[in-house]
């Protein structure tokens, strides 16, 4: 993998995880634009490392899925955060799934699926968007 094809990864993820992050924080909510866009990089830069790491070596795909499953299981810990209970109600489930997704998403642009990801994107944006209208 080339350098220009990680930056270009990078910046994918960068305008991705932002677009649905200027979602979030039109909506006013804590995981806005930059942490959406730290959590896309981040997850895309793990699957390009991982890639690099055992570039070459047999069983690259056994490893290349528990990189993924170590993320997704990360970004749990975060998203837990994000839920407050507060008289009954629980809050922040929505942010949580968000940051869930944005995590997925980075996996898919760092493994080079990139149609993917910009479909996997719109769906996350219109997902957010237009039920929120319905609820």
């Amino acid at each position: 993998m080339s350098l220009l094809e990680i930056v270009l990864k990078l910046l994918l993820a960068v305008a991705l995880g932002g677009l649905i992050g200027l979602e979030r924080e039109s909506s006013h909510k804590p995981a806005g634009f930059r942490t959406n866009i730290l959590i896309c990089i981040g997850a895309t830069m793990m699957m390009v490392l991982s890639g690099l790491i055992f570039q070459g070596k047999e069983g690259i795909e056994n490893h290349l899925s528990r990189i993924a499953a170590g993320v997704i299981t990360g970004i749990g810990f975060i998203g837990a955060g994000t839920i407050i209970q507060a008289g009954g109600i629980v809050l922040g489930l929505t942010t949580a799934a968000t940051l869930w997704a944005v995590a997925g998403l980075g996996l898919v642009i760092g493994a080079g699926y990139y149609w993917v990801a910009i479909i996997f994107a719109a769906i996350i944006i219109l997902t957010l968007v237009i039920f929120r209208q319905l609820e």
